[in-house]
């Protein structure tokens, strides 16, 4: 039997689940306009990153590029520094959980298999708590941008990486970010910066000429490299972006598929003890009708 009591608290609860459900349907929105945000800013920084590779291309074969401190590998591997891109809010599904364990992939192969000492780095606030929470040392972290990075905020995190590979602090570098395949498809994947590699450099097409380039080429590439580098850090924070805005979208399409199915399930329980409670009233109505009857 269905009492008054029961019937406030299905009311209460079927409110509570329909706030969320609006919230949830919001963020599903914004995240959404975001997406289209985010891949025109990869679509417009294509172009720079393309030119400065078409560039450095013209200058392999004019260089001596055997002796650059970003493109010369070092004479052995002993310190891998490693560039986790987290992001700074939650609630986008697997995204932060699928990054990290490829990172931890990545760490245990470099770590284990090669007996290779990690300096590990991070940008966003998830992957800081993430590390922290596992007594995990970070040698840097950068915060606050991971849903609108710009360039500035590349800057830094790739600055940081190649003074310390062209100082031998380590001797090899690897971002870990989250490829934006397709708005459904999202990959974690490493890939590596430092070596700069040589043969990605050149290859391509063949060039239509031989370049001429004032002042030396050596000078050129001292400018160019750290571009190439910084250009490469800002596509994986820009993909990382689109893939965060895109499974939020879908985590929280998800979450309020689930609050109208429960709110269905709430409102079919609450028709029931209504129809209940009526039942029982005309129960009660006829009951006492007989009682009075007699």
């Amino acid at each position: 039997m269905a009492g008054a009591s029961e019937l406030r608290e299905l009311r209460q609860r079927i409110n509570s689940v329909e706030s969320t459900k609006q919230i949830t349907r919001a963020m599903e929105m914004i995240a959404a306009s975001r997406i289209q945000r985010a891949i025109r800013r990869m679509e417009a920084a294509r172009p720079y990153a393309e030119l400065i590779h078409e560039i450095l291309r013209g200058l392999m074969a004019s260089a001596a590029v055997e002796d650059h401190p970003l493109l010369a590998p070092h004479d052995s591997i002993d310190r891998v520094a490693i560039c986790v891109m987290t992001s700074d809010r939650g609630l986008a599904g697997a995204y932060n959980a699928n990054v990290l364990q490829r990172s931890d992939q990545l760490i245990g192969r470099e770590a284990d298999d090669n007996d290779n000492d990690i300096a590990l780095f991070v940008t966003g606030s998830k992957g800081v708590r993430f590390y922290a929470f596992r007594d995990r040392p970070v040698e840097e972290a950068w915060t606050g941008f991971s849903e609108q990075p710009q360039i500035e905020d590349a800057a830094p995190i790739a600055d940081t990486l190649m003074r310390g590979y062209a100082n031998e602090d380590f001797d090899r570098v690897w971002v870990v970010y989250t490829d934006f395949q397709s708005r459904i498809r999202q990959v974690p994947n490493a890939m590596q910066i430092l070596p700069v590699d040589v043969e990605e450099l050149e290859g391509g097409e063949e060039l239509p000429a031989e370049f001429m380039f004032e002042p030396d080429p050596e000078d050129i590439l001292d400018r160019l490299i750290p571009s190439y580098v910084e250009a490469k850090v800002y596509a994986a924070l820009l993909e990382s972006a689109a893939s965060e805005h895109a499974m939020r979208q879908r985590a929280m399409s998800q979450a309020t598929d689930n609050a109208e199915e429960m709110i269905d399930d709430l409102s079919r329980d609450l028709n029931q003890a209504r129809q209940s409670a009526i039942t029982q009233e005309v129960s009660e109505i006829a009951a006492g009708a007989e009682a009075l009857a007699e």
